[in-house]
């Protein structure tokens, strides 16, 4: 979408990070993903927060495709504080200077990916992971941010309703499936020897699901995909039997918490970045129709066993809190309801 954020979500951004950003004054940033929803999120907060501080920073962004940049978001390649950088993230040419801050959210989260092509997303966490972090210890960064996954867990037992950052679970290291999650402990772990190695200080952001502009609505996010569902004034289709349980944080909270995180996250403490509200597809798919006032039905394929426990997927978000204030924000009600009218729906 060739469409700026909300300058109201751009705003909340502003005044929840305001007394971060002084460290960054004429400093540079390089972001890796920054064609991806959290780096549209990302750059574009960044050259709001810059030209209302006057900062006088720049961003690096890193992209394979510029051409898609600038279709998607043009306002933002056409920032003369955005200087694109062309390249792969397992491969690619450094930039000269020095880099002060370093946030590395290059790894998309494609089921399609992981079930076609797992090998080259293995290949692209791992060998991007070491790619920007050398980067960062050869260029003066003093601060990296990992967005790293709540897929390092494993499967969240259902007895557990919220998981914490120091459940010793983890991922079937010989499922195949496992290989997003399996790369993101990778990469988690290449953080810690980069910080041995180099003195950087690394922040863990252990990211779960989201909602808002630039979400994809024809993917494998349910939220986004029940919204196409309105948009497109189609029923919404639930393909199994809608016990899960699962929470979604809105896109201008994962910008403060993630600008939060850069800035003042205790090294090597991971983070869960996520909503603890959750609530069941069904419950989810019956909230979206009924905040867009829609005469949406909802259809779901599967019927419940009875006695099984739903599976679930939620984090516990205390330790946020707890180590640097950070909270939500933005109710899902709201969330669907700016993600609806960003894409159209008003």
């Amino acid at each position: 979408m060739a469409r700026p954020l909300p300058s109201t979500d751009l705003e909340h951004i502003l005044r929840r990070t305001r007394v971060l950003w002084e460290p960054v004054r004429g400093q540079r940033i390089f972001i890796t993903g920054g064609t991806g929803f959290f780096g549209c999120w990302l750059v574009e907060s960044f050259c709001h927060i810059n030209r209302a501080l006057n900062l006088n920073a720049s961003a690096t962004v890193l992209t394979r495709n510029p051409a898609n940049f600038i279709t998607k978001a043009p306002h933002l390649a056409a920032n003369p504080h955005v200087e694109l950088l062309i390249g792969d993230v397992k491969d690619f040419k450094f930039p000269a200077g020095v880099f002060p801050f370093v946030i590395h959210a290059a790894t998309e989260a494609s089921a399609r990916q992981a079930a076609e092509e797992p090998l080259e997303m293995l290949s692209t966490i791992l060998a991007g992971t070491q790619r920007t972090l050398e980067f960062a210890a050869t260029h003066g960064t003093t601060r990296f941010l990992l967005t790293s996954s709540g897929a390092v867990y494993g499967k969240q037992p259902s007895s557990i309703t919220h998981l914490l950052e120091s459940y010793a679970g983890a991922p079937d290291t010989l499922d195949p499936s496992s290989v997003y999650s399996e790369g993101k402990r990778a990469a988690e772990l290449m953080c810690s020897l980069y910080q041995k190695k180099s003195g950087i200080e690394c922040a863990i952001a252990r990211c779960w699901a989201f909602c808002g502009p630039h979400l994809p609505l024809d993917a494998h996010f349910a939220i986004g995909n029940f919204i196409g569902n309105v948009l497109h004034g189609e029923p919404i289709s639930i393909q199994g039997d809608g016990t899960p349980r699962r929470s979604y944080l809105y896109g201008a909270d994962l910008a403060i918490w993630l600008w939060t995180m850069l800035f003042q996250a205790p090294s090597l403490t991971p983070i869960n970045v996520g909503s603890g509200e959750d609530l069941s597809i069904l419950e989810l798919a019956q909230t979206v129709a009924r905040t867009l006032d829609t005469d949406a039905v909802v259809r779901v394929a599967g019927s419940p066993v009875p006695g099984s426990a739903p599976s679930r997927y939620v984090p516990s978000v205390s330790r946020a809190k707890q180590l640097l204030g950070l909270e939500q924000t933005v109710s899902l009600e709201e969330s669907i309801r700016r993600t609806a009218a960003w894409y159209g729906v008003q």
